[in-house]
């Protein structure tokens, strides 16, 4: 069964699909933006572009590959994102084992899955299995391309060098039959070594015309209407051009609900009231709902330096802009797994002084 077709992003399709056909597609690609836009059903996509039996018609949707493609049985198609850690001396076998069960469970829904956990990394196995797959020949295409999502998740870890060099190597010189198609929502937060390796392609915001056809697909009705949503109109304003964020319901509800509070005890500037918010947050590990919640108190800033600036408040614009550089900061402190307590804290009192 086909997962939830793409939507929107026609332009930006365009372009990569004129780049392979020219010969002119980046081997190692990240594709970054909001969180909820499909960068990974945009990753897929263009890995089934590439694996189509037709190059000229590509993706064709028609031919063997294709089929194999939309159901995420490709054999040359290696779908990666954040999964439970699993034993130290986990073979690839067991990391490729894993991956499919868990794709199939994405699958199952449709592709309509969550956001992955705080406690869901690619940890170094992975890593070790990525790098020995890309070594072997494509099963049955010209080519294997490899989607790994939320790769600002790849954990570091002691002892782990030798696969991450390897890695490192990979992205900068991967075999000419192998495409490697990273994504990232929070791309401050990828390791310098990787950035320094791709070729960025920012993912816009989905106009709302690309929002409500997604709502309209009956995959997506079906789930809407199960988990009582909301009606198609309210759900559109809600995503925010980023639709992905409706398969998280209530999570991403709660997080903008956090952010507002966060907002409001760094504009009241009360050093009280700073603590109090920001030791109010949970101290587990500084991922999903964590990161959740720094994308809704971006969009919150952001909503306020578009007031301001439309009010002729310069100043106001200029201390939102601050705000921003100080979540991103604070993005950065999360991925390497510092106290949600101190990060907010140290947050919340820079935003304070603007």
């Amino acid at each position: 069964m086909p997962i939830v077709p793409l939507y929107g992003h026609e332009q930006l399709r365009s372009r990569l699909l004129d780049a392979a056909r020219a010969g002119r597609l980046p081997s190692s690609l990240l594709l970054y933006g909001a969180a909820g836009v499909g960068k990974q059903r945009l990753g897929l996509w263009l890995a089934g572009a590439l694996l189509c039996d037709r190059p000229d018609e590509a993706p064709c949707g028609r031919c063997q590959s294709c089929r194999f493609s939309s159901e995420l049985v490709h054999p040359d198609l290696h779908w990666i994102f954040p999964r439970p850690r699993l034993e130290a001396d986990a073979r690839a076998e067991d990391i490729r084992a894993d991956l499919a069960e868990a794709t199939a469970e994405r699958v199952a829904v449709g592709g309509l899955y969550p956001r992955a956990s705080g406690s869901e990394g690619i940890y170094v196995a992975t890593v070790r299995a990525i790098v020995q797959r890309a070594g072997l020949s494509p099963a049955i295409s010209r080519r294997k391309v490899f989607v790994v999502g939320d790769v600002e998740r790849m954990v570091p870890q002691e002892g782990s060098e030798q696969a991450a060099n390897a890695f490192l190597k990979l992205l900068e010189e991967p075999p000419a039959d192998t495409t490697l198609i990273l994504t990232s929502s929070e791309p401050g937060a990828l390791l310098p070594t990787i950035r320094s390796r791709v070729v960025a392609v920012c993912v816009p915001r989905l106009g709302d015309r690309a929002v409500a056809a997604f709502l309209r697909d009956p995959l997506v009705e079906e789930a809407v209407a199960r988990e009582d949503l909301g009606s198609p109109g309210d759900l559109t304003r809600a995503a925010r051009g980023a639709p992905g964020v409706i398969v998280a319901g209530g999570a991403t509800v709660a997080a903008r609900e956090h952010a507002s509070h966060l907002l409001a005890a760094a504009e009241s500037g009360d050093r009280a009231d700073l603590l109090r918010v920001a030791f109010a947050q949970g101290a587990t590990r500084a991922r999903g709902h964590f990161s959740d919640t720094l994308d809704a108190l971006t969009e919150l800033v952001h909503e306020r330096a578009r007031e301001r600036a439309a009010r002729g408040d310069e100043l106001g614009a200029a201390r939102a802009a601050k705000a921003i550089d100080a979540i991103e900061r604070a993005r950065e402190m999360a991925f390497r797994n510092v106290s949600p307590n101190l990060i907010t804290a140290s947050m919340l009192a820079e935003m304070a002084r603007g």
